[in-house]
């Protein structure tokens, strides 16, 4: 049955209620005057209503209910507790130099190896819609760039704002792969030691050659976890044209580099993990990690879900404006009509 529920989205600007009451107390104990007009007295007439106490009790009430509007009165129908089932992804990401290497074309040109994963990446944030989703990044040293999440469109934000040189150079693979693992650590989805519904996809186009953790070593730590690592080579074998940059960071040419992609290391880390190896060649490598994943046990989340939410602020706002208008007009003095002074008649001889 569907229940409705009044709440207020901004209820701090209730507070505001409570400085009503004493600019009122202050108001009726002071003793003199606020504005002092000079001649004033000689510009009296009677109000438009006779009792001096409507202006103030429409402009009070006024007040009142602009507050209450300010503070987004809601309906909120149907509100309940939802659980949906999904993974714990965290994306390891390359951002070393040699991904700079232009070994992929897009519309006719050449695209460098970060530019051709990133839809990738993005085809995990926009289509695993039920999954938490982490990002660690990582050259020669690692880094978390963000931790578990349902906001998607965050993540997708952060990607966009990706790029090589953000990070020392180097390829520190063992320190973003064990980074990645210790960011899924989370006691109550924890059995016997062993971590349900949580994966890394790992996304490389180097050997390791940096870092204080091996590959090895953190694919011994996701194996003891029961954390499957998928992998997906980014780049080409062979001599591949890496871009050459001037002082001022624009690209005056090209020199022929060698991939320096382990492929055998990234298959014996998905291999032991109980992941698979993809390579970045494939226009359909996203949908064939999907397959893969989806393969496993999902974990159930828990999630609070509003259906519909009715705005009430206007009811408030409105009235609130059309009471202080009338509590400024009745207050206003009728004008009388303007009359010219007669200049005194001449006196005749």
């Amino acid at each position: 049955m569907p229940l409705t529920n009044y709440t207020f989205h901004d209820p701090w600007w209730l507070l505001a209620l409570l400085v009503l009451p004493l600019l009122m107390w202050v108001r009726g104990r002071r003793g003199a005057p606020v504005l002092v007009v000079p001649y004033a007295a000689a510009w009296h007439r009677p109000s438009l209503i006779p009792s001096s106490r409507w202006p103030a009790a429409f402009a009070v009430l006024g007040i009142v209910l602009l507050i209450v509007g300010l503070a987004r009165p809601q309906i909120v129908e149907d509100k309940r507790e939802v659980k949906q089932q999904g993974y714990d992804l965290m994306l390891a990401i390359d951002l070393s130099g040699s991904m700079l290497a232009e070994d992929y074309e897009r519309g006719g040109e050449r695209i460098n190896r970060l530019q051709a994963i990133k839809p990738i990446i993005q085809a995990f944030i926009s289509q695993r819609t039920s999954d938490r989703i982490g990002m660690v990044v990582f050259s020669g040293r690692a880094y978390t760039l963000a931790p578990l999440t349902f906001d998607h469109d965050w993540l997708a934000q952060q990607v966009a704002r990706l790029k090589i040189g953000l990070i020392e150079d180097g390829t520190a693979i063992g320190d973003g792969l064990g980074i990645a693992l210790t960011r899924l650590e989370q006691a109550k989805r924890t059995d016997a030691g062993k971590r349900k519904g949580a994966f890394v996809v790992l996304m490389t186009d180097g050997a390791n050659n940096r870092g204080l953790l091996s590959p090895e070593q953190a694919t011994e730590i996701a194996k003891s976890r029961n954390i499957p690592v998928y992998t997906i080579g980014a780049g080409r074998d062979g001599l591949v044209p890496m871009p050459v940059f001037d002082d001022a960071g624009n690209k005056i040419g090209y020199r022929r580099a060698l991939s320096d992609l382990d492929e055998g290391a990234l298959h014996q880390v998905s291999d032991s993990t109980g992941g698979k190896f993809f390579r970045a060649l494939d226009v359909d490598t996203a949908e064939k990690a999907f397959a893969a994943i989806d393969a496993a046990q999902k974990i159930e989340f828990q999630a609070k879900s509003y259906l519909l939410t009715t705005e009430l602020f206007h009811w408030c706002v409105i009235p609130g404006a059309v009471l202080l208008f009338l509590g400024a007009l009745v207050a206003v003095p009728p004008r009388l009509p303007f009359r010219r002074k007669r200049a005194p008649a001449a006196a005749t001889a």
